[in-house]
């Protein structure tokens, strides 16, 4: 299974291209796999002929497991492997399996907090790596004395699939105990989840696990920015080639405002915050199956309205057309989730781990508002537009989040009436 991103640990096979003892070219596509970004096809790196499937199609395969047995060929013709290579390959991946199916039957659906939980410099180390919070390292079980995690313990529990990495505490017995209620969830159509929809529920809930949401909103005017867009949208794409959207307009002020608030920009690390030198926004988009993508603007506070047109509207279309690559998805800093575009007024969205804070942006409706001028207050009607900042309240505080998010409202609002396209 070929590593396809920074962050992908695990492949689904999609199907496979190729059959057992069919031949194949280079170049051909061998199989499509999907991760919970993006869906790819792996290429035959010469030509030659599929002997072993070693998994089947809709299997979850871990990055660099052994996935098929082929045969390649070189320019004076086949070269057979030996028959003991081919056994052994086979014989080692027909082996993975059985721990396999052995983790999966005994995976536990409860733990037990560690009340006497020691990290040490290299257990810790590990947890870093495999992105495993100090709340999950005290579910597992440990072996030293006094109960301290080794190594073996966290080495054991990855083996294991981390069982416990989602799973509710064994409620302690008193006096009171909560009914086991049998809800009635009623009759109806049965739609299983895609592999994509499974791992965006578990993202969601991970991150919802992980990091203490908060939410603040502001509400900005956004009647100059309207009345800018619609004066100019013909002769911008006229110019450009490309539709100007409201899209690149929130990236830029949003670019601005981290900008000016660097430490919105950040990720947390065990007890160390680290704040991103570069800032690439991603951008929630749906999917022609109604499933959810993050696409990244990268360097977006060094791009012009034209270049963030361009690059947006790219991201957007390969979206739709799902020809979207692992490389489009990484490297996020932080998220805007037009929550407008659906009619919603406002959003409370979730965070994209492992940024630091996600910014939903409403629909933009005309309200009759009251504004103060100097020959007395009016009332006008306007373009209005709530703005809502879901952040880490771990590492983001409120005044920060509220001046940051205060500030995105005040680049939007500020816009030039008369900036030239």
């Amino acid at each position: 299974m070929p590593k396809m991103g920074e962050s992908i640990t695990e492949g689904t096979i999609i199907n496979w291209m190729i059959n057992e003892g069919d031949y194949f070219e280079e170049g051909d596509i061998l199989l499509e796999v999907a991760t919970d970004k993006v869906d790819n096809e792996v290429p035959a790196p010469a030509s030659g002929k599929m002997l072993e499937h070693i998994f089947k199609a809709k299997d979850v395969v871990p990055v660099g497991e052994v996935i098929a047995v082929l045969e390649l060929s070189e320019e004076k013709g086949v070269l057979k492997p030996s028959k003991k290579t081919t056994e052994k390959n086979i014989v080692k991946d027909k082996a993975s399996e059985k721990p396999k199916a052995q983790k999966q039957a005994s995976k536990p659906a409860s733990f037990k907090v560690n009340e006497n939980v020691f990290i040490s410099p290299l257990v810790d180390a590990i947890a870093r790596k495999n992105h495993i919070s100090y709340e999950e390292l005290a579910r597992i079980s440990g072996t030293g004395k006094d109960g301290r995690l080794r190594k073996s313990d966290v080495s054991n529990y990855l083996e294991n699939g981390r069982p416990f990495q989602f799973a509710q505490p064994v409620p302690e017995v008193s006096g009171f105990q909560i009914p086991d209620l049998k809800f009635d969830k009623g009759k109806g159509k049965i739609v299983e989840m895609d592999r994509m929809r499974q791992m965006i529920s578990d993202h969601m809930v991970f991150s919802k696990h992980t990091s203490p949401h908060v939410t603040a909103y502001v509400e900005a005017d956004l009647t100059e920015m309207v009345n800018w867009r619609n004066k100019n949208k013909v002769a911008f794409q006229k110019k450009y080639s490309e539709k100007l959207t409201f899209t690149p307009l929130f990236i830029e002020c949003v670019a601005k405002a981290i900008t000016d608030f660097p430490m919105i920009n950040s990720t947390l690390d065990g007890t160390n915050i680290i704040v991103k030198e570069e800032i690439n926004i991603g951008m929630a988009t749906a999917l022609p199956s109604g499933n959810l993508i993050v696409p990244v603007v990268k360097n977006a506070d060094k791009k012009d309205l034209k270049e963030l047109a361009k690059t947006t509207n790219e991201l957007v279309g390969k979206s739709r057309d799902n020809k979207l690559k692992a490389d489009d998805t990484k490297g996020g800093t932080f998220t805007i989730s037009n929550v407008g575009t659906f009619g919603s007024l406002m959003g409370t969205p979730i965070i994209n781990q492992p940024e630091a804070a996600i910014l939903a942006t409403g629909i933009i409706k005309k309200r009759a508002e009251v504004m103060e001028r100097e020959e007395g207050d009016t009332i006008e009607i306007r373009q209005m537009m709530y703005l809502s900042l879901s952040f880490d309240h771990r590492i983001v505080d409120g005044y920060l989040a509220g001046s940051f998010l205060r500030r995105i409202a005040d680049y939007m609002e500020q816009i030039d009436s008369e900036r030239k396209i």
